[in-house]
């Protein structure tokens, strides 16, 4: 584990620098690892952690990328339309988990599903408020092109770093231990004394406030916003993908799964621009099939080989 906390730091001191080292691309894909890493150590906790199976991250992020856009575009500073959006979305999150959380299973799964058609049917309808059809124009940054890609690249960076300290602070706490709880059985967890209930809105409200913050923050990177792009299916589908992609569940897990589907996507996408999508789904079907309990369990697997392989060395008594 130091070992990869470490290399954990080091990575996150490169993406640090690469406004300073690198070019526009770099810094492009840096954001993108950010934004989604966000999302994905927001989707571990209710879906890896809490093991149900959220698909409705993109509304989420839409409810935010909408809620800043509409702020800075009625004249909130930009960082305060973030939080705001954050708040506002983590308020719908509460209201929304005390009713889909009592679902269960597959049915818990089509309603977060659900969740996503119908705000983005909402953010479509509602003209008045978010444009339609025809979009929002966010107001652009000024700088100039450099200085606002560092400058969305760190507000990522930050928001990604925000939702690894929480991941943290539930996992070694008493939220955490019921989480798991639930996880494994949750009748069992009600009968020994914990609010599932409570427990699990606090989960998809924390869930969903990283989400709520990286949409708002992608808007205002965008200078655009419609309702398919802000509620979109495949990113929804993405998200947790690359968490168990990594290992969901683990704390690392959702990092190293955005590492590698990102620069999978990005090498596929460069090599095979028509059959991009067909390769990279096949790839990371092989992959979870094959490692079902994501990367990081090769970690283990090489453990218990190696032990394996120490116990027929040892000579019979």
């Amino acid at each position: 584990m130091r070992i990869q906390y470490a290399l954990l730091g080091i990575g996150s001191a490169l993406l640090l620098l690469l406004p300073v080292i690198g070019d526009n691309y770099l810094v492009r894909f840096g954001t993108f690892l950010c934004l989604y890493a966000s999302l994905a150590i927001g989707w571990n906790i209710i879906g890896g952690v809490t093991g149900y199976p959220s698909f409705g991250t993109a509304a989420f992020f839409g409810a935010g990328a909408y809620a800043g856009a509409i702020l800075q575009i009625a004249g909130a500073p930009m960082a305060v339309a973030w939080v705001g959006a954050a708040a506002i979305a983590a308020a719908a999150a509460a209201v929304v988990g005390v009713m889909i959380l009592r679902l269960r299973g597959h049915y818990f799964a089509v309603g977060s599903i659900a969740l996503v058609e119908v705000a983005r049917l909402v953010a479509s309808s509602w003209t008045d408020m978010t444009g339609g059809g025809m979009g929002l124009n966010v107001p652009i940054l000024a700088g100039g092109p450099d200085y606002a890609g560092a400058v969305f690249l760190y507000s990522m960076f930050v928001v990604a770093a925000l939702a690894f300290a929480a991941s943290l602070w539930i996992d070694q706490g008493s939220l955490g231990f019921a989480l798991r709880c639930i996880q494994q059985n949750e009748d069992a967890a009600n009968m020994v004394g914990i609010n599932t209930t409570a427990c699990k809105i606090a989960a998809f409200v924390l869930s969903s406030v990283f989400a709520g913050a990286a949409g708002a923050i992608y808007a205002s990177w965008t200078a655009y916003l419609d309702p398919t792009d802000a509620f979109s299916i495949l990113m929804t589908l993405k998200v947790p993908v690359m968490a168990m992609l990594g290992g969901a569940g683990t704390m690392l897990g959702p990092i190293v799964g955005v590492i590698a589907f990102q620069t999978m996507e990005e090498l596929v996408w460069s090599n095979f621009l028509e059959l991009h999508h067909a390769i990279l789904g096949l790839i990371i079907v092989g992959l979870i099939f094959l490692l079902p309990g994501g990367l990081l369990s090769l970690r283990g697997r090489r453990r218990r080989a190696g032990a394996s392989v120490k116990r027929r060395e040892v000579p019979a008594e």
